[in-house]
């Protein structure tokens, strides 16, 4: 069972819904109107998006209950060294897209894919938070041509849950049977229903281990959470809410890889970054301190300064495993901001994630 979280990051969290900044034709971000721009990226499919900045392009992917309005804080900040374009998955405010059979991260990874054709991007970083990561990791296994990097906060990638190694195994199958009954199977059954209030209702007093959570938001949250919960529609009635991705797939990722862990996230989260840390070729993990899964709101300044430094070392470079600036040992060049702020995980070939020393 997942722990309560924290009030704290509960309020936190309801600013995904109540985060309105969209007008017809523009967006506020970060205090400057931006022009709200939109993609054709399938038959009948359209993107809104806003972008700032000049330079190597980042993409940011959101998570559920969200939007693109969800990196209005790290658009610009971000723009001043790169083209940064943030957009709303399909079925997330502002649009407006028509119901399709089959929808799920794979079909998110498909329309970034798109996107970053459409606009004629080439190679991109993408950051993606929560499920905005799991579309990402989709991307990079099925579209590698168009990935330069990627920043990953707390994919959901659960079906890897039901293919942990070692002792982890027992652990990791138990999460995934009660991650499906308790949560997915009665969501499920409330959209079926038409009842998307019951199925929200259902995923809160999962995640927050409180049968009360929908019920002590105020009315106008709830509706503003409801509107950007099209896309739970969509899945648990037509669609995949967590599609199966292979551990093959990922360990074909060959890109540098950022794994950003919120020291105080939930236990599944957890595992699965660790094993993704396990399956990527090339990859570094930062556990974010006094964070938990909304970590882009609980330390934004420590995410940013941790992805910049990142996106540093790996501007023009694609080193792999073997490389000497990715082998097993911690890297000494962070900035001076971050001591005391991130913890690094540094893997190396056949050894757990758990196993490496931090500072």
């Amino acid at each position: 069972m997942l722990p309560a979280m924290k009030h704290e990051h509960f309020k936190q969290l309801r600013v995904l819904a109540l985060t309105v900044a969209c007008i017809s034709a523009n967006a506020q971000v970060k205090g400057e109107l931006l022009a709200l721009k939109t993609a054709n990226v399938a038959n009948r499919i359209k993107l809104h998006y806003v972008e700032r900045g000049k330079g190597t392009p980042v993409v940011f992917v959101h998570g559920s209950l969200s939007d693109f309005t969800y990196w209005q804080d790290q658009l610009i900040p971000f723009a001043a060294k790169h083209r940064a374009i943030a957009y709303s998955r399909r079925y997330n405010f502002p649009n407006s897209n028509p119901t399709i059979t089959g929808y799920s991260a794979i079909v998110d990874a498909d329309d970034l894919a798109s996107l970053i054709k459409r606009l004629g991007l080439g190679k991109v970083t993408v950051i993606g938070h929560s499920y905005g990561a799991l579309t990402a990791l989709f991307l990079a296994t099925r579209h590698p041509e168009l990935v330069r990097s990627l920043i990953l906060a707390e994919a959901p990638a659960v079906s890897l849950l039901t293919r942990l190694p070692g002792d982890d195994a027992k652990v990791g199958n138990a999460m995934f049977a009660d991650i499906q009954e308790r949560m997915v199977a009665p969501m499920k059954a409330a959209f079926h229903k038409g009842d998307g209030d019951a199925g929200i209702r259902v995923f809160m007093a999962y995640v927050f281990n409180d049968p009360q959570a929908w019920d002590k938001m105020s009315g106008s949250a709830r509706q503003e959470t409801l509107r950007d919960a099209r896309e739970w529609d969509v899945m648990m009635t037509r669609g995949t809410l967590f599609p199966n991705i292979e551990p093959d797939a990922i360990r074909g990722i060959k890109v540098p890889v950022l794994l950003l862990s919120g020291e105080k996230s939930y236990p599944i989260l957890s595992l699965i970054d660790e094993e993704l840390a396990r399956l990527l070729r090339n990859n570094q993990r930062v556990i974010v301190r006094g964070a938990g899964h909304q970590m882009w709101f609980q330390q934004p300044e420590r995410c940013r300064t941790v992805v910049e430094e990142f996106l540093r070392r790996n501007e023009g470079a694609m080193p792999t495993h073997e490389s000497a600036a990715w082998g097993g040992t911690v890297q000494p060049s962070l900035s001076p901001g971050l001591k005391g702020d991130a913890l690094w995980l540094v893997p190396a070939l056949a050894v757990h994630p758990r196993d490496f020393g931090s500072f």
